[in-house]
């Protein structure tokens, strides 16, 4: 399997910080891989986020995604990086209360000047995988709270970004709730081949994976 990420021997020093937030950390994603990234408040999962993400650079090492170097990229390339290689689900849904679900799907394809009917083709196809097609045209306000994170992920996965981060998707869902979200990103993740890099720390999330890292003190290990 072709590996799209790669990160090599990275470390994040913060200053008045005797103890790295990332300490010489390796390893590779693959293609259509849904990897899952554990370990205790502090281990370094966020930081690492926020450097594969490009919100942060790392002190030292080198990531490189599809033979991109992006700890070298400037801010303004970073930004642009962000806008049309990756997919973000948080733990907060952060849909816009002012746009319909269909419309709130829309905003990233709308950003990137997609056609109006592939746009259309495209929520359509993504609110029927994760069972949220008779939501469309309603407010967020009106859906549960598992509704409006299956939308968010919609959202995260319908410009069909090469990578998409979860950063504790499942954080404020009901156990039920997770469920439905953690199967409709393990089929999507089948279905579609995205690659999904999900952080958390609940096993049961975990569970859906196909591998996980387990950080602890700024380390990883399989």
């Amino acid at each position: 399997m072709k590996s799209i990420l790669h990160v090599n021997n990275i470390t994040k020093h913060y200053p008045n910080q005797p103890s790295p937030a990332l300490d010489h950390v390796s390893f590779h994603v693959s293609q259509g891989e849904f990897l899952g990234i554990m370990g205790a408040s502090g281990s370094g999962k966020t930081t690492l986020l926020n450097v594969l993400s490009t919100i942060d650079k790392p002190t030292e090492g080198d990531i490189s995604m599809e033979n991109i170097q992006i700890q070298k990229l400037s801010q303004a390339e970073a930004a642009d990086f962000r806008k049309k290689q990756l997919g973000f689900i948080f733990q907060e849904y952060f849909l816009l209360d002012s746009l319909t679900i269909r419309e709130n799907i829309s905003v990233p394809l709308t950003l990137l000047h997609v056609p109006a009917g592939r746009i259309r083709s495209r929520v359509n196809a993504l609110a029927n995988a994760f069972g949220i097609e008779s939501q469309l045209d309603k407010y967020p306000s009106k859906l549960s709270g598992g509704q409006q994170q299956r939308a968010a992920a919609a959202r995260a996965m319908v410009k069909m970004p090469p990578l998409i981060f979860a950063d504790e998707p499942t954080g404020a869902l009901d156990s039920a709730s997770a469920t439905e979200l953690l199967t409709a990103l393990s089929e999507t993740n089948r279905n579609l081949g995205s690659t999904i890099l999900m952080v958390t720390h609940d096993p049961y999330a975990a569970s859906y994976t196909d591998r996980i890292l387990y950080f602890k003190d700024g380390s990883s290990r399989s």
